[in-house]
């Protein structure tokens, strides 16, 4: 892969984060605080003020990562999380016209995968899935070394498949500890490297339905690697061994073997799974 420089926005709720990649480093990064009660327009305009501070003539690309769906072809953003007044947006056209070169627009959780497959634990893999595992559960899934993303990068939304009385994220995610026990999870997570036996049990429990949310993925897609980003992979020694233990009621003796489960290691993976965005449109 020729590794040309490209630009990464991160747009979220609070602050919009650019940087300027040169190959696989990112040599500087902008941020401004925003307003998510603005108007459309308003944050449009914060989020081309960032880019013009890191552009330059050597930029190929830009690519922007946004929690909400995307229509991929058209680069239209549709209800963006946070943000109320991104209900449609049609940010690639916008953004082409500003800067008069290519704009990649996807979700946050497909860039969390892309990222990684170019620039962290996935390089040289050839299917993957990233999971990221904070106040929800997002993915994005790499096969055959592309993107997947579904007509309006919705695809793998394996969180919101129904489990139980309600849907996994409810119980997959850092939500868990309070819909549940209704307890903050970063309180469990200080008592649980404190050695607390029923903050460790909690941890276990969250790693029975994390292994269920990860066999539901496998049945679906039977990748090489799972690659776990978000708050909640730091505690990922609470809950390993629970999860690996529903693992081994998989159907699918070869499939588990053959996995790889690994914690991402990305600095500033937003700004990086942005800009790989660009890298996966030149793989065909």
């Amino acid at each position: 892969m020729n590794y040309t420089n490209t630009i990464g926005i991160d747009l979220g709720g609070t602050n919009i984060r650019g940087g300027l990649v040169n190959g696989k480093q990112i040599v500087q990064i902008e941020s401004q605080r925003i307003n998510s009660q603005a108007p459309a327009e308003e944050i449009v305009t914060q989020l081309f003020n960032v880019t013009e501070k890191i552009i330059n003539e050597t930029v190929t690309a830009i690519g922007i990562g946004v929690p909400g769906l995307v229509n991929e072809e058209n680069g239209i953003v549709f209800d963006v999380l946070n943000i109320p007044s991104w209900t449609e947006v049609p940010l690639k056209q916008l953004t082409e016209e500003r800067f008069g070169i290519p704009v990649l627009i996807n979700n946050d959780a497909n860039c969390f995968a892309v990222g990684e497959y170019y620039f962290g634990k996935g390089v040289e893999g050839e299917s993957m899935v990233g999971l990221t595992i904070g106040t929800g559960l997002g993915s994005g899934i790499i096969l055959k070394g592309k993107l997947y993303s579904g007509r309006t990068c919705g695809a793998g939304e394996f969180g919101m498949i129904d489990y139980l009385d309600h849907y996994i994220e409810y119980y997959a995610s850092g939500q868990f500890f309070k819909n549940v026990y209704n307890i903050d999870g970063e309180i469990i997570f200080e008592k649980a490297k404190a050695g607390d036996t029923m903050a460790l049990k909690m941890y276990e429990e969250l790693g029975g339905h994390l292994g269920n949310a990860v066999k539901t993925i496998l049945y679906a897609l039977e990748v090489d690697k799972i690659i776990l980003g978000g708050s909640v992979r730091h505690a990922y020694a609470f809950f390993e061994k629970c999860l690996w233990n529903r693992l081994k009621t998989f159907a699918y003796r070869r499939t588990i073997d053959n996995l790889k489960i690994e914690i991402s290691e990305l600095e500033n993976s937003g700004i990086l799974g942005a800009a790989a965005l660009h890298y996966d449109s030149l793989h065909k």
